[in-house]
Parts: C-alpha cells; sequence; structure tokens
C-alpha cells in the first residue's frame, strides 16, 4: 500500500489533495487534529493532519507519460500468479474433503436400494445409519443381503430404539380420557372408536364430554355416536361447566373427553384448554396426529403440548400415507408412546391398538423395495 500524510487546514483540503495525488480508490487512514499557539499563547491556529493511502494494486497510473507505475508489471503478475495458485489450493483441499465425505457415507450397491426404502418412509437419518451399518456388518459376513433379512435387521434396530417407550390403548385405571389434537385430524371419530371399544370389548359404562362448542356439526356428530352407544353427553363451555358436567357423570367407568380442534401452533389456544379441562391427575390424555402432516407441523403443535401431560400419541389416516417413519422419529423425539393407530372412517372397526410388531408391519408394506 502507498501512503502519504497531510498537513492542511481544513478536511475538503485534505481531500481534494487526497483524490489528486492516490486517485478514487485512496482511503483515509487516519486524522489529528494540530494547535499551535502564536503570539505568547494568545491566538490559536488549527490544521489537521491526514494519513492516507491507497492500495498499489488499485492504484491508477498517473496521467503524465514520464512517471513509472507503482508496481511493476512483473511483479503484479506473480501476485497474480500467487493468488490463482492459492485459489487452486483451496478449491484442491475442498474437493478432497467432500471426497472423504462420500467415501465414509458410501453405501454398497447391494444396500442402496434398502436405505432408499428407508428414507422414502422418511425414517430418521440416526436410525439409517444405525439399521445402514448392521446391514453392512451382514453383508460382510453373509455376503448377501434379501429383502426378508432387511426387514428383521431393522425391525431389531427399531425395536431396541422404541424398547423403553409405553404402547397400546387405554388401561382404564383412570376415569377421564382427554383427546387433544388440532383441526382436520380426526379427533372425534377416533374418541368414538375409543368408547365402542370399551363399550364392547371391555363391557364399560361410559359417557362423552365435548368441549367443541366452535362446531355445531360436531356436537351433533357426538351426540349420534352417543346415542348408537347408549351413552350421556355433556356439553362443556365453561370450566364451571366441565366441573359440573362430570358430577353428573360420576357414575359412568370412563368418560371420553372431546376437545375443541384449533390451531394449537398459537399457544393461547393451549393455555384455554388447560384452563377449562385442567388437566388432573384421574385422567389420560392422548394427542391426536395425523401422518399426512408434514414433520415440521406436527413438531410445531407438539411443542406447544409440552407443559400437558400426554400419555401418548394417537396416529391417524395411515390408510392414506406410504411414509410410516414420521410416527416413529416423533415418539423417539419426544419420548412418548403410541396408543393407537387409525386406517379408515368405519366405527369401531378401523382403529388398532399399537404395538411394536404392528407399527413394524406398517413400515414395510409399502411400496416395494
Amino acid at each position: 500500500m502507498k501512503m502519504k500524510k497531510y498537513i492542511v487546514s481544513s478536511m475538503p483540503e485534505a481531500m481534494k489533495k487526497i483524490r489528486e495525488d492516490l486517485g478514487e480508490d485512496a482511503v483515509i487512514l487516519n486524522t489529528k487534529v494540530i494547535t499551535k499557539k502564536k503570539m505568547f499563547g494568545l491566538i490559536k491556529q488549527k490544521s489537521f493532519e491526514v494519513v492516507a493511502g491507497v492500495d498499489e494494486m488499485t492504484q491508477p497510473v498517473t496521467p503524465k507519460a514520464t512517471v513509472q507505475p507503482t508496481v511493476p508489471a512483473m511483479m503484479q503478475d506473480d501476485v497474480s500468479q500467487s493468488l490463482k495458485k492459492e485459489i487452486d489450493d483451496l478449491k484442491k483441499l475442498m474437493q478432497t474433503v467432500q471426497q472423504q465425505t462420500k467415501q465414509q457415507d458410501a453405501v454398497p450397491e447391494q444396500l442402496q436400494p434398502f436405505v432408499s426404502y428407508l428414507r422414502r418412509q422418511e425414517l430418521g437419518e440416526e436410525l439409517i445409519t444405525a439399521i445402514r451399518d448392521e446391514l453392512f456388518v451382514h453383508l460382510e459376513n453373509e455376503g448377501n443381503v434379501t429383502v426378508e433379512q432387511f426387514e428383521k435387521i431393522s425391525g431389531n434396530v427399531i425395536r431396541q430404539a422404541l424398547s423403553h417407550l409405553p404402547m397400546g390403548g387405554l388401561t382404564f385405571t383412570k376415569k377421564q380420557v382427554h383427546v387433544i389434537g388440532p383441526t382436520g385430524v380426526g379427533k372425534t371419530t377416533t374418541i368414538a372408536k375409543m368408547a365402542a371399544r370399551a363399550v364392547l370389548q371391555e363391557k364399560k359404562k361410559i359417557a362423552f364430554i365435548t368441549t367443541d362448542t366452535y362446531r355445531i356439526a360436531a356436537i351433533e356428530q357426538l351426540k349420534t355416536y352417543a346415542g348408537l352407544l347408549q351413552a350421556p353427553v355433556e356439553i362443556a363451555y365453561t370450566e364451571e361447566d366441565y366441573q359440573n358436567a362430570l358430577t353428573n357423570l360420576s357414575h359412568v367407568d370412563v368418560v371420553f373427553v372431546d376437545t375443541a380442534g384449533r390451531n394449537y401452533k398459537d399457544g393461547k389456544y393451549v393455555e384455554d384448554l388447560r384452563e377449562l379441562i385442567g388437566f388432573t391427575e384421574d385422567a389420560e390424555s392422548f394427542l391426536v396426529l395425523t401422518t399426512t402432516a408434514k414433520e415440521s407441523d406436527m413438531v410445531a403443535v407438539i411443542d406447544q403440548f409440552v407443559d400437558i401431560p400426554v400419555e401418548k400419541f394417537i396416529f391417524t389416516k395411515v390408510d392414506e400415507t406410504n411414509s410410516i417413519g414420521t410416527i416413529i422419529n416423533l415418539m423417539l423425539k419426544y419420548n412418548k408412546g403410541l396408543a393407537y393407530y387409525t386406517d379408515g372412517q368405519e366405527v369401531p372397526e378401523d382403529i388398532e391398538e399399537a404395538t411394536i410388531d404392528k407399527l413394524l408391519h406398517l413400515l414395510f408394506k409399502g411400496e416395494p423395495i
């Protein structure tokens, strides 16, 4: 860099001199005010010391033919070549790192269809990696991996990952059953299926409370199911209504509570629900989600319910998707078990009490590998 110092009476004067000497690309590096005293210290005279500089690579050639360039052309060529070499070396380094990453993540050709299948099922990458490693060991030892072996090995890895989570439906150890979830996931139909099984299989005396006072159709739908099961229905608009309904239904074995479907990505609605229901210890709470939703949207909903004691998930519409991996991902992410999954609209037929084996069956019955 070429630098030059100026002593001037004003900054505009400095700027003019700098442009004339160093060109428009020059920059001011330092400025200092200088004060001199004259006439026995009675008069102060102020000036400015300005240091400016310009990169010699960008400094324009002076129009005077007799002045030589600040940086010889041969030196400019050397700098350009040096910069080009550094860029080339950096590219080679990046290519080496990328190649090493590809080699580490390389999947033998025979295992590629299996790994691709798991990704199409939207299973989490951590589980896929664990399964891939087990498949690779089997391939090294046996020289081959069949579809049946792939399903067995994958199933063992997933079963081990889920082994600490509770599976299965109602325990009938608590009187209230809260079914919560966003709009459009099929809560009311799911409640009807659960209630019908409680009556037909467990011989329980049941009742319903609905807090879904926003949709008349939802209330009428629940009343229709209640009529078929010969079960009473209470409607709760307020917390007081809800407590009165519980008192009125104290004679039954199980009270199924249908909540309003709202945009539960908004925390306000979750707080409203908490204030209305209370979520006491004498209740089982299930969060209903649909497998046709994006995993990121389901995560946003679940995060809002983090302070509500949800026992297990219920997933609906598994017959409308080929991607079962999301169910497993969310169970592991939130450390929640699976109570039921539904696969149709028929009541009470289209609901299954969840087990790990049934979940694996769903995972592997998708599109051909």
